[in-house]
């Protein structure tokens, strides 16, 4: 078992306009090991963009996931691939990745004697919209100070965005949960707790794409709330203040609709509203980008999802097991 090198999964669904460009960078990495790419039904070019690179390197590997989720395809690409292998590197297709990554995190790894490595994520838009997504994902009026959603010191955590894992340390835990769609990496890292640390190391920081739409934005963030409420069911937590903030906003919304005294709880939406757009209009002063200043109103649909997502789950969905 050589300790330098990592099995690298990479979870894809129609991932054409990047895993090419991916998967040659990854090829670059003397420490990755193994490739596999854990498909979940793409119909567009990705498989065979996949199998034109397996061709010319055997490290690469095309595999079918037919659970079609993420956590599926790299619980089964561990248990398929991951005999006799120390580390577990997840690489998501929709990301950008510093050359030598792979490498980087087991040097990191095994400095910091971490079970995993977690990396921040910084957003980049191309779009106007998505120039205000990352604007609102980028600050505290998205994130509301999550560690991992800004470039800080090195420190040990509690959750951050994964990238490298002891293989170990992820049996023992009994890898990610398939029930989840949505937050399995949170819910992960507090059962990877108990067997060892996190470092999150900011020099090995990514980039991130955000949702192209308002709906896609809506949709991913409901999903993120709904996940969240199943890990703190699961394991009994106690939120925190930054995720109890946002489900006012679709409680008050509710009320406000469905209240005589509409007017008057209307207010609170107002000032919330108001207080989004403004900070938005300073982030894209900041920036001198008047894209970004719209980040105020990306950040009003990712409240409203998280919230929405959180309460629907929390009153009537069932938590995962």
């Amino acid at each position: 078992m050589d300790s330098e090198g990592a099995l690298v999964v990479v979870p894809t669904l129609n991932e054409q306009a990047h895993i090419g460009a991916l998967l040659t960078q990854l090829r670059a990495d003397p420490a990755a090991r193994r490739i596999v790419v854990a498909d979940g039904g793409s119909r567009d070019a990705t498989p065979a963009i996949v199998a034109e690179h397996a061709a010319s390197d055997p490290r690469v590997v095309l595999m079918d996931n037919p659970d079609r989720i993420q956590s599926a395809g790299v619980n089964r690409a561990v248990a398929r691939f991951g005999e006799g292998e120390r580390w577990l590197v997840r690489v998501d297709a929709h990301c950008l990745y510093p050359d030598g990554y792979v490498g980087a995190l087991v040097q990191t790894a095994e400095r910091t004697g971490a079970v995993s490595v977690v990396v921040p994520m910084q957003t980049r838009g191309v779009s106007c919209f998505q120039i205000a997504c990352a604007a609102a994902q980028n600050s505290v009026l998205g994130t509301g100070g999550s560690a991992h959603r800004h470039v800080g010191e090195g420190q040990y955590v509690e959750h951050g965005h994964h990238a490298l894992m002891s293989i170990a340390a992820f049996r023992q835990a009994g890898g990610y949960n398939q029930a989840m769609s949505h937050n399995e990496d949170a819910e992960l890292d507090h059962r990877l707790g108990r067997f060892g640390r996190i470092w999150l190391e900011p020099a090995h920081a990514i980039t991130y794409f955000p949702r192209r739409d308002p709906y896609g934005l809506w949709r991913q963030y409901r999903g993120y709330g709904k996940g969240r409420a199943q890990t703190i069911a699961m394991h009994r937590m106690r939120p925190r203040l930054r995720q109890m903030v946002p489900l006012a906003v679709p409680l008050a919304v509710v009320l406000a609709l469905g209240s005589p005294w509409c007017v008057l709880l209307a207010l609170p939406l107002l000032a919330w509203a108001m207080l989004c757009l403004g900070a938005g209009l300073a982030v894209g002063a900041r920036q001198g980008s008047r894209c970004a200043m719209l980040a105020g109103v990306a950040a009003m649909i990712m409240h409203l999802g998280w919230g929405s997502g959180f309460l629907q789950q929390w009153l009537f969905g069932k938590t995962p097991r």
